[in-house]
């Protein structure tokens, strides 16, 4: 057999030329993979037209096989950057290869692409002077309608691109422009429909079906059988789910009570775990059982339970080849449609999902990605979402700019009201076992924060432990397998890696809790202060965010950690360096602290508060605004704002007059808009009133008329991009308006502005919600 080779990469200095395989075997052992990134192609010498197409598959094949080791390659190029971090998000820097690597994949790819197009064009001129094209040519010229103005540039694309995905073939392109614009109007939506297809004319939509109305359940065994087995992640969070299920279902039948057989609809939801998928590398359920990071598979645990036992249809998935399947994806690399509509009416999925969803999904993504619920352990402010504004005003990182909701996102902790407000669950102890607590807890003990022994090592931390030690005796529950952690001094009595019941023992025992800066959030504190412990927390100065620390370099936030000495109920200021032993221990030691569990963080808490997001929220549709009302007095309204002055005349409410959409949610009577001082973000301003910020109101003030009613003066104004607009200069009278409602943010604030703060209340206990949002 005789082939010929081509080396896109010209450093091989190699020209094309006919080899015997025999030579070719030879000469790609020369130039190994490791030493240059290179593609060899094997084409036949002589090809008539069926050869053509055997060789347009297997170039496909090698293309789809190289770009997978390339995969590899990346993923492990990168592994050395995971950042260690007991509960902690699992950072994305891996999706992004090194540039150099990156470089070469995209030099390959153009190459592949340039010989495709030459290959392809062999193709057609065999089938023009050759066969018969089937459906004959001369009928499938590309239509000139005004209503498809993008079908001829696809059209163009289709003839030079087909083979570089099998999809496109899995949908009946052979090559031939009757093929192609089939395809473009029929699959795709980019040209109009050809007049000659058999096509039946389009009947009435017959009536959607009844939903079946969910019901609350009783019993979570099937659930434990829908996650499945394989990983010690999985059997850690069906572990979970067993030791709270007492607890989830009496939470269930309280809130089935509170809601009085409100009438639900049953959603059929996906939910795919991306980070415990291999093509992410998987890099948690190894480290489960070693101290790793635990507090995604906390939260995942809790939200599987929360949403079967709502009642809800569940499809579970952790590899990416069940993604496709509940999805119907087409055979091949991701660029055609699903081959259905979407079963599903929400996926609950996180950053690694939706990343593969976006690759596999074609141009389905776009179409259903409203119906993406992402659980986004840190937090996406919507300055970093927004693709083009991100990318001008370097907010660009390896998160964001997805261009969802940023309400989409959902938290681990209330950072932001910008993203929902997700949560996790925590034991709830009753009276009984809450006075047991207190009764039995040693006065002289103390329980350090840290799984891993790498978070023993920075510097100050022993000075501070031996001071302490003088007062307390110190545990520790650092992981190791034989020997032990030389970063953990020799007066801490480590206990090794707890199970989780062992570890709740351990806290209803110690009086304090002690975090050594990092990790900076997760359960174990939250854990800590429900079982009767002060939880002591470094302060940093100045406050570590992404311009100063690697932990937050890359994360879509401008929020900063300075945290604080914390004692239930009040906050006590602290400083990251030996605390002076007679304060800390006059303090602690003869105090008696009561175990405290907010109620967000109880199992009724985060069923009433997933409830609500699955019954109001909706990204699919968007609400247009009320209409205004009639204005009464001109002085203390405007005549196209719904808006009215508060009886103090220090903020506007809602307009008693004002139309109201009964399925508008948060409710628009629960807004209050305030304009904060010149060093506050929204957050702050609306905190400082008892409230919270409420980004879906911001529609409702932005508008000229608002400046007006709360007497500002506006010499100009300007719609601009600006994630901190509506908002005001004052010194120079200018007001600006959002042009992007993307950009709608409660963070973030300028010295230079006054911003117009949408703020709400909220149900005791309960910050994700409004009062009357249940």
């Amino acid at each position: 057999t005789t082939y010929l080779l081509c080396f896109p990469c010209f450093s091989l200095s190699i020209p094309c030329r006919l080899l015997s395989k025999r030579d070719f075997l030879g000469l790609t052992q020369q130039h190994p993979a490791r030493d240059r990134v290179s593609l060899a192609l094997c084409v036949p010498a002589v090809m008539g037209a069926l050869e053509s197409r055997g060789v347009l598959r297997r170039m496909s094949d090698m293309l789809e096989m190289l770009m997978k080791r390339m995969d590899i390659l990346a993923r492990l190029e990168n592994s050395t950057d995971f950042h260690k971090g007991d509960e902690a998000r699992f950072p994305l820097d891996r999706f992004q290869p090194a540039a150099g690597l990156m470089e070469r994949i995209q030099a390959i790819a153009q190459n592949v692409s340039d010989i495709a197009i030459k290959v392809d064009q062999i193709l057609r001129n065999s089938l023009l002077n050759g066969k018969v094209v089937e459906g004959r040519r001369d009928q499938c010229e590309v239509p000139r309608d005004p209503k498809f103005p993008d079908c001829a540039g696809k059209v163009e694309w289709m003839r030079a691109r087909w083979t570089s995905d099998p999809c496109y073939a899995f949908f009946g392109v052979d090559g031939t422009e009757c093929s192609f614009l089939i395809y473009l109007s029929e699959v795709e939506w980019f040209c109009p429909p050809l007049p000659w297809r058999n096509r039946t004319a389009a009947l009435p939509s017959p009536p959607p079906l009844p939903r079946v109305q969910a019901a609350f359940r009783s019993d979570l065994a099937r659930l434990l059988e829908l996650i499945g087995t394989g990983k010690e992640s999985l059997s850690f969070m069906k572990k979970r789910i067993r030791h709270l299920a007492q607890q989830w279902l009496l939470a269930a039948r309280r809130l089935e009570q509170k809601l009085k057989a409100q009438q639900r609809d049953q959603k059929h939801i996906l939910i795919h775990i991306g980070f415990l998928t291999e093509e992410s590398g998987d890099v948690f359920s190894p480290r489960v059982l070693k101290g790793g990071p635990l507090g995604e598979m906390v939260q995942w645990a809790d939200i599987l339970a929360a949403l079967f036992l709502l009642g809800h249809s569940l499809r579970v998935t952790v590899s990416l080849k069940e993604l496709q399947s509940h999805l119907g994806v087409p055979p091949g690399r991701g660029n055609c449609p699903l081959t259905n509509p979407l079963p599903f009416d929400l996926i609950y999925t996180d950053y690694h999902g939706l990343q593969q969803m976006k690759q596999h999904m074609g141009l389905s993504f776009k179409k259903y990605r409203c119906r993406v619920r992402v659980i986004d352990t840190f937090g996406t402010e919507p300055a970093y979402n927004h693709e083009e504004y991100a990318t001008l005003r370097g907010y660009r990182t390896n998160w964001g700019y997805w261009n969802l909701q940023p309400t989409q996102f959902m938290t681990m902790f209330p950072h932001t009201p910008d993203n929902s407000f997700m949560g996790f669950v925590s034991e709830e102890l009753n009276k009984t076992e809450k006075q047991f607590i207190k009764s039995n807890k040693v006065s002289s003990m103390a329980v350090v924060y840290g799984k891993e022994a790498s978070i023993w090592k920075v510097g100050g931390k022993e000075k501070f432990l031996t001071i302490l030690n003088k007062y307390m005796e110190i545990h520790g529950t650092v992981y190791y397998e034989t020997q032990r952690p030389p970063e953990v001094p020799a007066f801490v009595k480590n206990h090794g890696l707890l199970p989780q019941h062992e570890f709740q023992q351990l806290l209803r025992k110690a009086k304090l809790f002690i975090g050594f800066g990092f990790p900076y959030e997760g359960p174990a504190p939250l854990e800590a202060i429900a079982n009767g412990c002060v939880f002591l927390q470094a302060r940093f100065n100045p406050p570590h965010s992404s311009l100063n620390h690697e932990f937050f370099r890359g994360k879509p936030t401008s929020r900063e950690a300075s945290l604080a000495t914390t004692v239930p109920g009040h906050q006590a200021q602290g400083e990251n360096k030996a605390v002076p032993s007679c304060c800390l221990c006059s303090a602690l030691l003869p105090s008696q602290v009561d175990p405290y569990l907010p109620y967000e963080y109880t199992c009724e808490g985060m069923l009433e508060r997933i409830h609500a997001y699955i019954q109001h929220q909706d990204f699919c549709t968007t609400s247009s605004p009320p209409l205004p009302p009639k204005a009464k007095s001109p002085a203390m309204q405007s005549p196209s704002s719904p808006l009215a002055l508060s009886p103090n005349a220090t903020h506007l409410v809602w307009s008693p007059s004002a139309s109201r959409d009964p399925h508008a949610w948060p409710p628009v009577d629960s807004l209050q808009v305030w304009v904060s001082e010149t060093r506050h973000a929204c957050t702050e301003t609306c905190r400082r009133h008892g409230l919270v910020c409420e980004p879906t109101f911001f529609r409702f003030l932005n508008k000229k008329e608002v400046f007006l009613q709360l007497s500002i003066t506006c010499d100009s104004t300007e719609y601009e991009m600006n994630h901190l607009y509506p908002a005001v200069a004052e010194n120079v009278h200018e007001c600006y308006l959002q042009k992007e409602p993307l950009l709608f943010s409660c963070a973030g604030y300028n010295t230079k502005y006054r911003r117009l703060c949408p703020c709400r209340d909220y149900r005791k206990g309960q910050v994700a919600l409004c009062r009357d949002c249940l």
